[in-house]
């Protein structure tokens, strides 16, 4: 894993390694075959920051599913705005359907509040939520997150798909803001 790097005017320390994202991601795959396994689900995967996480994930996920892509946005630098704006919306008929919604990291929950909301709108059959990661200590929404990879402090993190204004998310391992 590599020493400190600088991303624009932060300094960030390695965090989370590859080969540990990997187990946790593994695990989730299981859960979710196991899970739901007579259903037909569609995965729901919020970009930009889950493109490597749901990449990992959906090839370790063994049952017929279907894959579709939603790209949201409720973060400005290191922080939450509080507001979600919804870029690309969803355009599969997704009545009476399982619906996994694929995230990089649950944090305060604004958008993941969000698009539950627009989801049973949809009268969607369950929705079901995996999340690479969780920061328990923010999250104070009453949503379950069904399927989570590693909890984490309430820490601005970048890498595996997680950015620093756009920058960062081509890393393999996760890095932590080091100041």
């Amino acid at each position: 894993m590599e020493q400190i790097i600088t991303i624009k005017d932060k300094k960030f320390k390695p965090f989370i390694e590859d080969s540990v994202i990997a187990k946790a991601v593994d695990s989730i795959a299981q859960k979710i075959n196991s899970e739901l396994s007579h259903e037909f689900p569609v995965f729901l995967v919020v970009l930009n920051g889950s493109f490597m996480f749901a990449s990992d994930l959906l090839k370790k996920v063994s049952i017929p599913c279907e894959i579709s892509f939603i790209k949201v946005a409720s973060y400005h630098g290191t922080t939450s705005t509080g507001s979600v704006t919804e870029l690309i919306g969803l355009t599969e008929n997704i009545a009476n359907r399982t619906v996994v919604i694929v995230e990089d990291i649950v944090d305060t929950g604004v958008t993941l509040e969000k698009l539950v909301s627009v989801l049973k709108g949809k009268n969607v059959k369950q929705i079901k939520v995996a999340s690479a990661l969780l920061k328990p200590e923010s999250y104070k929404k009453d949503i379950a997150v069904d399927y989570v990879g590693i909890e984490i402090k309430n820490e601005f993190v970048i890498g595996y798909g997680l950015d620093y204004d756009g920058l960062g998310r081509n890393l393999k391992d996760i890095y932590v803001l080091a100041e």
